[in-house]
């Protein structure tokens, strides 16, 4: 098994760790996963292909969803929508 398959199980169970904490405690370890998260899945997309790459790139917008949206919206400058 290849090291960037192992890491991206790592980083899975940190952030699942990560989701189960206080909201005001997942700040530092959500943003380290955030930032972290491009790194490894360009790897798996390296070593394994394009397909797992473009998987893994997925599964990531799909779990970070919610912040990358508020980043994209800051980003471009458009109003703070109500939570819903």
């Amino acid at each position: 098994m290849s090291w960037s398959i192992i890491l991206g199980a790592f980083w899975v169970l940190a952030s699942t760790v990560v989701a189960m904490l206080p909201m005001r405690r997942q700040y530092v370890p959500g943003v380290a996963l955030l930032i972290l998260a491009p790194v490894l899945i360009f790897s798996i997309g390296y070593e394994h292909g394009v397909l797992p790459g473009l998987l893994a790139l997925g599964a990531f917008v799909s779990m970070f969803r919610n912040p990358l949206r508020y980043l994209w919206r800051k980003a471009t400058r458009r109003e703070q929508e109500p939570a819903e």
